[in-house]
């Protein structure tokens, strides 16, 4: 009886085939960090990391101990979900220490993000076609005033 010898080319590729698996295998005890998998599809560690690190936003409630009245204004318009840093810039150093003012220049940029015809934007969200709507010459609080944006200064 005549024995069944497998062909040469097909036994290199499952030499190869072996030894991609292998070096995969071995890649993945050494690059894969020990805490993977442990909540999850992703780092157990990172949860320590991003836990340690310092915190540099205040929140609208260190806004609302001092500037009250300005949230009360802002809460009857459109901008009233939208938090404070969010246009006025990390805030933390100001929320510790309300004499330390880190300078926020209010610029079209800020406005202009949100408010750039986008097709991929909501249909709420009120958007400008910036060659018609804007000239270019000013400064769109000229205008609009942002915690009020329906009112006309």
């Amino acid at each position: 009886m005549q024995r069944f010898k497998l062909p040469p080319q097909v036994v290199r590729l499952v030499i190869l085939t072996v030894a991609i698996v292998a070096s995969y295998a071995v890649a993945r005890q050494i690059f894969v960090p020990k805490s993977f998998g442990q909540y999850g599809h992703y780092r157990g560690d990172a949860l320590k990391e991003i836990a340690s690190r310092e915190p540099r936003y205040a929140g609208q409630k260190s806004c609302n101990e001092c500037h009250s009245e300005v949230l009360v204004k802002v809460a009857k318009y459109e901008h009233k979900n939208i938090q404070c840093e969010s246009c006025h810039g990390i805030s933390k150093a100001h929320g510790n220490d309300p004499d330390h003012h880190d300078p926020i220049k209010l610029n079209d940029s800020l406005c202009l993000r949100c408010h750039t015809r986008d097709v991929a934007r909501p249909l709420f969200l009120k958007q400008i076609e910036l060659s018609k709507h804007y000239s270019g010459k000013g400064k769109c609080v000229e205008c609009h005033i942002p915690h009020q944006p329906n009112e006309v200064p």
